[in-house]
């Protein structure tokens, strides 16, 4: 099954609305930030962006599937910013957005398929400005809703630092470490769970 079709389905059996609150480590490490240029990268039903966007951000969000991206989209006009994102359809193994950006984001960007995640990470890191930031936020434990498999490792933020394969010298690591969080399920149900947060500066 192609990977626009599986994340398709799963957006249309989910919430049409945005919640209006961004991500937690999202909240917590941009809001101090001067607003600038953006790349979201699987920006979902536009959560992050509009609040981005109504934060000053000049948007460009991302994701491979198009139910997920009109969800977006109409979110972004309810809120009154979507004069502030622009929004591309990619499926990252195989494009990427142009540009450079102030600020990167991938929040849980995972894939039940296998996937060049680490590959993925690196080129989002090369679309950072110098003087910009790039915040990846990701699974360190399994929700009980997870499609993961109950034995699932998740790797830790040095780990996945390490498969980004970025140049010591060009990057300032402002956070790496694991966060938790309380987390709703697709049916209401909540649990406290584990993140990682990789917050870096790009230096030159």
């Amino acid at each position: 099954m192609q990977t626009e079709t599986i994340w398709n389905d799963i957006y249309a059996k989910g919430p049409q609305t945005s919640s209006g609150q961004p991500g937690l480590a999202l909240s917590q490490f941009v809001a101090p930030l001067r607003p600038g240029r953006a790349l979201e990268l699987g920006c979902a039903r536009g959560d992050d962006a509009v609040w981005l966007a109504r934060q000053g951000w000049h948007m460009t969000a991302v994701d491979v599937s198009s139910v997920a991206l009109g969800i977006a989209a109409r979110n972004a006009e309810a809120a009154g910013v979507a004069d502030r994102i622009r929004f591309e359809a990619h499926d990252l193994a195989l494009s990427f957005p142009e540009g450079s950006f102030d600020l990167v984001t991938a929040s849980f960007l995972h894939s039940p398929q296998d996937w060049p995640r680490g590959a993925v990470l690196a080129r989002a890191a090369q679309a950072v400005a110098p003087g910009g930031h790039i915040l990846i936020v990701e699974h360190a434990s399994r929700a009980p809703w997870s499609w993961s498999p109950e034995n699932t490792r998740f790797p830790s933020a040095q780990e996945t630092l390490t498969t980004m394969k970025l140049a010591p010298e060009e990057w300032a690591h402002r956070c790496l470490c694991p966060i938790a969080r309380t987390a709703t399920g697709p049916k209401g149900q909540s649990a406290t769970v584990t993140d990682n947060v990789l917050f870096l500066q790009r230096l030159s």
